[in-house]
């Protein structure tokens, strides 16, 4: 359900966040946007988010640059979420061929409110099978990578995000930051996620193509 600044929701229940970590992820593409969640309403309280990560195990993984991280829960436990965010980073390259991730992304994504991926983040999505026949954007040097993984996908060339409803697919990496802004909004309304990005100090790009844009597509 997609909500405007005049129809703000607050669930009873804090709505379920689940960051996707795996090895050779990008940093801030799952950082940022557990910040977002994860701040949000922090002043006006009680939180409308419970944000955790989940891996393909309990294991932990070491991140783009060796940051090791510990996952709150695996695939095999994880249940159902509201947002579900897939970051990006050169160990998607290795996961998209996963097909017992890919499940769990199919599976999950049914169930879930919102569904957000960053940067490379979208050539999950892709071999998922979840972006076909939607317009879509990715890190501009994967666009190529995007085009083969799905080629009924119209790609977006220089969207900064881009928004289908249920599915919002965002560029490279800080890009997943406005992008999880977007979906605050979406969720909670325009003014919540305008005082997420004040707390922040960030200054937000509301505008998804705040670059020229140029699609392209296999159709």
């Amino acid at each position: 359900m997609q909500t405007t600044a005049e129809t703000p929701v607050t669930p009873s229940a804090p709505r379920h966040v689940q960051v996707l970590i795996f090895d050779d992820v990008e940093v801030l593409d799952f950082a940022g946007p557990f910040e977002v969640f994860g701040v949000t309403g922090l002043r006006t309280g009680p939180a409308p988010f419970r944000v955790e990560t989940v891996g393909l195990s309990k294991a932990p993984i070491r991140a783009r640059n060796g940051l090791e991280v510990r996952p709150s829960t695996s695939i095999d436990e994880a249940t159902r979420c509201d947002v579900l965010v897939l970051p990006g980073g050169f160990g998607t390259r290795r996961e998209m061929h996963n097909a017992t991730l890919l499940h769990w992304i199919r599976r999950q994504a049914r169930a879930a409110e919102a569904v957000l991926s960053v940067c490379t983040g979208a050539l999950l999505l892709a071999r998922a099978g979840l972006l076909d026949g939607l317009d879509a954007t990715t890190h501009h040097v994967a666009f190529d990578e995007l085009a083969q993984a799905s080629p009924s996908t119209n790609i977006l060339r220089g969207a900064r995000y881009v928004d289908n409803g249920h599915i919002v697919t965002s560029a490279g990496i800080s890009a997943g930051i406005d992008a999880s802004l977007h979906v605050v909004a979406k969720l909670l309304g325009h003014a919540v996620a305008v005082e997420t990005a004040e707390y922040m100090e960030y200054d937000w790009h509301t505008q998804h193509n705040e670059r020229k844009q140029t699609s392209t597509s296999s159709r």
